[in-house]
């Protein structure tokens, strides 16, 4: 009688609570939380025409992807869910779904394509292309090209503000630094810098360090796009900035060491012995590790950014290049929440409601304070829910979320599978 005066609105929440309850009960009984706790790297082989998949928990290749020829710089959606590789040889990238490793799309783009870098919302990819001196813009919901924008010559590295604004682009032969306002994809400011390959953009948005192949790294302020500091370095390759943005580890390829320069004095803080020919570097989401890609080793070294030095050599496939991380569980759903925000789903006080409480559960994990952030995560889900009752969201919408959620609090209930907090 009563289930007769159900809304169906109400019913479709009842039910989709009750999977929810038995998908946890499945995967306590089963075990199978470790593996949606697990992060993931994906390494670029360009000996191989493949990108390597490394679960970063037990430091082993546990899957090869093969993409398209002489495969070059790897990015990762925000959500974690796709995976984008420039490949040189044959002038497209490959789009790789996470979940299942496979490529699902390819994209042609201009001659050479060799780094890229994604939206803070995930929505556009850019991408260099070395030999057409042109920058291509995808739109990562359709995987097609919607934008092309002429830059300097023999752009490489690309490196994103972190509020999306502008896109800084490395001019190898054009001795200068590209910059890209997204609204509107044009070139707003050309500053000089000799020989630049590679760059990167610090977490506040302040200072983006180029790599260049004569002055070592070189060091941008953003507010007035000028030079403020150069450090020392040989040959210096694809760097990564700490999550706290703190320190820069830079690849020296002749020393075969990674550098690291802190950012507070722009001086090197340490030096790291790795393996031969280290070209590119990349950063877990919690800041733990930098792995660094060997080019000539045919290894990936991993540094404990703790005390910089290596506690796992990596054998991978031939000449490993560029390399990316899926994000942390709580990081993957913030951009999913985001993602919504941004396509008018939710509004921002809704989805700021939403990880304000992503973000408490993040805190209180960190303090150990498990029973904490399991009762938060209820708090969360209990606003997922009220936003399916109040319409702004339907059952499809919300589901990844709370299978987010649920996959964060089954890992704090097993021991040795809590999730990774970035």
């Amino acid at each position: 009688m009563i289930m007769t005066r159900l809304t169906p609105r109400f019913s479709t929440l009842l039910f989709g609570a009750t999977m929810q309850v038995m998908l946890a009960l499945f995967l306590l009984v089963f075990g199978a939380s470790t593996t949606l706790a697990q992060n993931k790297a994906y390494l670029a082989l360009l000996g191989d025409n493949a990108v390597a998949v490394i679960d970063t928990t037990t430091n082993t290749v546990v899957a090869t992807v093969p993409v398209g020829t002489q495969p070059f710089g790897v990015a990762v959606t925000p959500d974690g869910a796709l995976v984008y590789v420039t490949n040189r040889g044959s002038n497209n990238v490959s789009v790789i779904n996470t979940s299942t490793n496979t490529v699902i799309a390819t994209v042609p783009v201009g001659a050479t394509p060799t780094q890229l870098a994604i939206t803070p919302n995930g929505a556009f990819a850019y991408v260099t292309n070395q030999s057409g001196d042109t920058v291509s813009v995808i739109n990562t919901a359709t995987n097609t090209v919607t934008a092309t924008v002429p830059v300097g010559s023999g752009p490489t590295g690309i490196d994103i503000t972190p509020n999306g604004a502008f896109v800084y682009v490395a001019n190898r032969l054009g001795n200068s630094i590209s910059v890209i306002a997204t609204a509107t994809n044009t070139v707003v400011a050309v500053p000089g810098i000799t020989r630049p390959i590679f760059l990167v953009i610090t977490p506040n948005g302040a200072s983006v360090y180029v790599s260049t192949i004569l002055n070592g790294v070189q060091v941008l302020a953003t507010s007035t796009n000028t030079v403020i500091a150069s450090v020392p370095v040989a040959v210096p390759a694809q760097s990564a900035v700490t999550p706290d943005g703190d320190f820069v580890y830079v690849p020296s390829v002749t020393t075969n060491t990674v550098v690291v320069i802190g950012t507070a004095s722009n001086t090197v803080v340490a030096t790291v012995p790795v393996g031969t020919a280290p070209n590119a570097i990349g950063i877990t989401p919690n800041g733990a590790s930098a792995y660094a890609a060997n080019s000539f080793g045919n290894t990936v070294s991993v540094i404990s950014t703790a005390t910089n030095t290596v506690t796992a050599t990596i054998p991978v496939g031939n000449i490993p290049l560029g390399i990316g991380f899926t994000p942390g569980q709580i990081d993957a759903l913030i951009a999913r929440i985001n993602a919504l925000v941004a396509a008018g789903t939710l509004t921002q006080s809704q989805g700021n409601a939403l990880i304000g409480k992503l973000e408490q559960i993040r805190a209180k994990i960190e303090a150990g304070q498990i029973n904490g952030a399991i009762n938060q995560l209820g708090a969360f889900m209990n606003q997922v829910s009220a936003f399916i009752n109040n319409g702004s969201l339907t059952p499809a919408q919300a589901q990844p979320l709370l299978d987010g959620a649920i996959a964060i609090q089954v890992s704090l209930t097993i021991p040795g599978a809590a999730p990774t907090v970035p």
